[in-house]
């Protein structure tokens, strides 16, 4: 690295910060370390570090330019903030109507790109990961003792396709799968509470499910921002992995880290796991961005509640996301609340995955009661059970794909029930994408 420049570490928790930081001055890299507060573990050994509140934004300025920092690193784990824990200062409402812009954009992916924009607009240059400790990332082929056996090759693939096909629609970058079946996919709730929920579907014998067997897999997103949003795994995920009884670990080469390498490595091969950084086999264009905005999706209502447009749209992308994942035999339904996906079915039942996604949350939620939409894949999953749950979610309404509506006792009492809890009720009828 050029010693002129100056890092800066915006941090969240989890040990990458610190690695990324030993590693800067290790090449002679003066680094400043500014660690949000809550979010960030407290022991940044040698590096002196400055503490801020979620809602400083001008805390974090102050302390980036008075070190002369030139270039920024966003790392670290981080949960999704309540307003109420913010403690603005001046910055935070100077900048505020790009705070807003921020929050509203719709999706991890949104935000992190607003984020980086804010950043550089303080004329901070926003660098990843990969850049500030090259020596973290994951090169192709195996890094440990175990290796990937050919069916766990096929697994692999059928994970890196899925994961390309969500990518327009901003879901999470890993999933499970065991011989061709797709066992979940990250949601919001990040990749460990994804493998905690397999471990339990896993041991819960309701659920056709292996005990032992199938791979994590791990990649970017189709036009992810890797300097914000690089993919990691850590010895935690090897642990969550091994108690879901995987056999391997799979990455997509160069577009995923590791924190704590040789604990990973060695957690690992105890538990007779493989990790392996493997390319993508099908790379294809470049997707873009899904917006609802440019689908002409056309609705009949079955009740009286009137959507509004927020709510619409929410609708449109829940039941794209269900249409995609509709050739890989998941995806039942989708809970889609201000442009984040944030769950999606996956062979644990509607009822179950909107329970599920009422645990989740979206960015900067002003309460927890919050707006949104439902989507089912077919009628027969229109139930009152399924109203009450997304009703008490306070989801705004349910949007139905697949068969035109037939009448039947269980659809009309459901109907009813969306009607008197003043949920609205979408029937699709067509769909029309435009190329613009």
């Amino acid at each position: 690295m050029d010693v002129r420049r100056r890092l800066g570490i915006l941090a969240g928790g989890g040990t990458l910060p610190r690695e990324i930081a030993d590693s800067a001055v290790r090449r002679g890299m003066p680094v400043t370390i500014v660690a949000i507060d809550s979010e960030a573990d407290r022991d940044f050994g040698p590096h002196a570090v400055t503490r801020v509140n979620w809602g400083q934004l001008g805390g974090m300025i102050r302390a980036f330019k008075a070190a002369r920092v030139t270039d920024l690193v966003i790392v670290g784990r981080v949960t999704r903030p309540e307003i109420g824990i913010m403690r603005p200062d001046w910055g935070f409402f100077r900048h505020l109507p790009r705070v807003l812009r921020i929050v509203a954009s719709g999706g991890d992916d949104g935000v992190l790109r607003h984020v980086v924009r804010f950043f550089e607009g303080q004329g901070i240059r926003v660098i990843g990961p990969d850049m500030a400790a090259p020596e973290l990332v994951i090169g192709e082929g195996a890094m440990g003792a175990a290796r990937a056996t050919p069916a766990d090759q096929t697994d692999i693939q059928q994970g890196m396709a899925l994961i390309r096909a969500l990518g327009a629609y901003d879901i999470g970058q890993s999933v499970v799968v065991a011989e061709g079946r797709i066992e979940a996919i990250e949601g919001v709730e990040g990749t460990d509470r994804m493998l905690a929920r397999a471990a339990a579907r896993r041991a819960d014998p309701s659920h056709d499910l292996a005990r032992k067997g199938g791979i994590l897999v791990k990649r970017s997103k189709p036009g992810q921002d890797l300097r914000v949003d690089m993919p990691a795994i850590g010895p935690a995920t090897v642990t969550g992995a091994k108690d879901a009884g995987l056999t391997g670990i799979a990455v997509e080469a160069n577009t995923v880290i590791a924190a704590e390498r040789a604990r990973t490595l060695r957690d690992a091969d105890a538990a007779q796991m493989f990790v392996q950084g493997v390319k993508d086999e099908d790379l294809g264009a470049a997707q873009r961005r899904f917006n609802p905005r440019l689908v002409a999706m056309s609705f009949r209502r079955a009740n009286r509640v009137k959507p509004a447009e927020h709510a619409t749209l929410d609708a449109i992308k829940a039941l794209s996301v269900v249409d995609a994942l509709a050739r890989f035999s998941v995806g039942r339904a989708a809970v889609v609340v201000r442009n984040h996906v944030l769950a999606v079915e996956t062979g644990e039942g509607v009822e179950a995955t909107l329970q599920r996604a009422t645990g989740l949350r979206q960015w900067a939620s002003i309460t927890r009661r919050r707006r949104g939409a439902a989507a089912l894949r077919d009628m027969q999953d229109l139930t009152p059970d399924v109203v009450t749950a997304v009703a008490d979610a306070g989801y705004a309404g349910i949007a139905v794909g697949g068969a035109l509506y037939a009448a039947d006792a269980t659809r009309e009492a459901a109907i009813a029930a969306a009607q008197e809890r003043g949920l609205f009720v979408l029937l699709r009828q067509n769909v029309e994408r435009s190329g613009g």
